[in-house]
């Protein structure tokens, strides 16, 4: 399914494309992890946010709860952040975070979840079916959670659907992927015709990650690490949005086909000309902004009926 035409100009996504590449080149092989993180959170992290900012821990993990003005407190976003299971944090996604609840209604809770190298697979998904049980521990019902995730965190997002699904408990009402990393051994078709359009991501990229998040005895293809592997049936509705110029344009198509065939309600969104996870760049691409209106719309249409009455 295609997404809204596009608008943003050849000089505004150039612009965001050297930005994010400034990063990535500045990386050399004696760049250490901590570096990265630290780059990686001043390219995303300085915005201002027009939220209430609350941090908080679940167990040993860092957390944040993002309130937008006007924000639903019974209903939440659970946001697990990208970075290829190695860069990323609820610093580098505030803003992305901060917008999806004011978009959405809600409130977000957003994790610091473990990190390779140091915690491989499966640390990240454990903190993430932490982070769902103390939602659910706080008095949350299922119903009035979505998961929501980008690249790494999409995959997140998947798995603990599937793990969820799995053990029969009770399941959120829906879920919102961008640019989700659904297939680790990245043997998707894109991979190969979209190597030449893509600014940042390349096959090896993808590889030496997931090599990173695994370990040398990880498996590509289970089904909680590449979601596209696993049995489909079950899970609730389905947001998936992705950039048609991204090599892991077929993560997202692919996937959304298997679900689709397995009885899942999925609508996926590809953003002509669009990068990867381009939802963070909207003071930048009119395409974020709507991107975001779109995941908004999305999340209320799954909560009908508001748990408050709001004061005029």
């Amino acid at each position: 399914m295609s997404a809204p035409q596009t608008t943003a100009s050849d000089e505004q996504l150039d612009g965001v494309i050297g930005r994010v590449l400034s990063v990535y080149r500045s990386w050399g092989r004696n760049t250490t992890v901590a570096q990265m993180r630290a780059d990686w959170d001043a390219l995303f992290g300085g915005q201002a946010v027009a939220a209430e900012v609350q941090p908080l821990t679940i167990g040993s993990l860092g957390a944040e709860w993002i309130t937008a003005p006007g924000a639903d407190p019974q209903r939440v976003v659970l946001y697990f952040h990208g970075g290829g299971f190695q860069v990323g944090s609820v610093r580098s996604h505030r803003e992305l975070m901060a917008g999806i609840s004011a978009a959405a209604a809600c409130r977000v809770l957003g994790l610091d979840y473990r990190l390779a190298p140091e915690h491989r697979h499966p640390a990240a998904l454990e903190d993430a079916c932490a982070a769902y049980d103390w939602l659910i521990a706080q008095g949350t019902r299922p119903s009035d959670i979505v998961l929501v995730g980008d690249s790494a965190g999409g995959s997140l997002v998947l798995a603990v659907l599937i793990k969820l699904r799995d053990a029969g408990r009770a399941l959120p009402a829906g879920a919102v992927l961008m640019s989700a990393w659904t297939d680790m051994t990245a043997a998707g078709e894109s991979y190969v015709s979209r190597a030449q359009s893509d600014p940042i991501h390349q096959r090896p990229m993808i590889l030496a990650m997931a090599r990173n998040a695994l370990g040398a005895e990880g498996d590509a293809r289970h089904p909680w690490v590449s979601p596209l592997f696993a049995e489909l049936h079950g899970l609730p509705p389905l947001l998936i949005q992705v950039g048609d110029r991204e090599t892991v344009l077929s993560d997202s198509v692919d996937f959304a086909a298997k679900a689709k065939a397995a009885g899942v309600d999925v609508r996926l969104e590809v953003w002509d000309r669009m990068i990867h996870v381009f939802q963070q760049f909207p003071d930048d691409l009119p395409e974020a902004r709507a991107a975001r209106r779109a995941i908004g719309a999305f999340v209320r249409s799954l909560f009908p009926t508001p748990s408050f009455t709001r004061k005029s």
